[in-house]
């Protein structure tokens, strides 16, 4: 497998809306698998296809691995998701807010309000119509991940302009608080 690049702001293709997936063979499979070993030694959670240069309506999703009683990480307890040409068709009034970050714009975080709960239709790696009922933190992560292919960024959605930070001062404010 191979790493790709992860394009950051300014980058121009972060703020455009990507086309349809419609042809789904070996190219698209490697391309995939390419994400997600991407995503993975990034460290993160989602890469949409704009985050490496692509105008494709394409994403990979892994969430964060379930914890145990004593706070361990279980192993193997990650879902991931391939996500073509996804549209969400309903969201829940329920809101919450949360902080988020993004491989585009390393070394930030900011604080996003996104619906609680979302419904989803797309399609698989193979082209297969999928419908997706997701909560929490997953559906956060998947609302974060489609605006990525309709051109937006977590920072378009801040609660407050001054609810963003670097890392440090981010990891610094809560030390304050504990």
């Amino acid at each position: 497998m191979t790493l790709l690049d992860i394009v950051t702001l300014p980058a121009a293709i972060l703020r455009k809306k990507t086309r349809p997936v419609t042809t789904f063979d070996d190219e698209l499979q490697t391309l995939i698998d390419n994400m997600i070993e991407t995503m993975r030694d990034a460290n993160g959670v989602g890469l949409a296809a704009p985050q490496i240069n692509l105008p494709i309506s394409l994403t990979v999703i892994e969430g964060l691995p379930k914890i145990d009683e004593d706070g361990n990480d279980i192993p193997d307890s990650r879902q991931l998701f391939v996500v073509v040409n996804p549209k969400i068709v309903w969201h829940s009034p329920e809101t919450i807010d949360g902080i988020e970050g993004c491989l585009s714009i390393p070394g930030y975080l900011g604080e996003v309000e996104r619906s609680e709960a979302i419904r989803i239709r797309a399609q698989n790696r193979q082209g297969k119509k999928v419908k997706m009922r997701l909560t929490g933190w997953t559906a956060r992560i998947f609302q974060h991940e489609i605006d990525h292919l309709n051109g937006v960024l977590y920072i378009d959605k801040l609660t407050a302009p001054e609810n963003f930070w670097t890392d440090e001062e981010f990891h610094k404010m809560r030390e304050e608080e504990e």
